[in-house]
């Protein structure tokens, strides 16, 4: 079980990281890419982008170093929190693909989350 969480954590934090890089400091590619970002000023896709990134790292180093591992949980919890957020904002835009991939991540989430309590 253990290396499965790890396995999952580790998939998770580079997604998490990678997306949240590209919505923090490239913004232009992101409103190319991306078109519900569009609906939201720089400063909200920034944002939205620390947190991934922030969530990505707080999915591996707590638990990694063994300082507040909790910090883990909580990081899978609130990333979680972040997809549910974006199930709303893709199926107001009828965007069924990306609802999909945040239904499969926030299941992810939520199992590392009680994995690692």
């Amino acid at each position: 079980m253990n290396i499965a969480l790890w396995i999952i954590q580790g998939v998770l934090a580079l997604m998490f990281v990678m997306a949240g890089m590209m919505k923090a400091f490239n913004y232009e590619k992101v409103k190319a890419s991306m078109p519900w970002s569009s609906d939201y000023s720089k400063g909200t896709v920034n944002f939205i982008g620390w947190s991934e990134l922030l969530g990505g790292i707080g999915l591996i180093l707590p638990f990694a170093i063994g300082v507040a591992p909790v910090l883990t949980a909580i990081a899978a919890i609130a990333l979680a929190f972040v997809m549910v957020l974006a199930v709303g904002v893709h199926a107001k835009r009828k965007e069924n693909q990306a609802i999909g991939m945040n239904i499969i991540l926030v299941v992810l989430l939520v199992f590392v989350a009680i994995g690692r309590m």
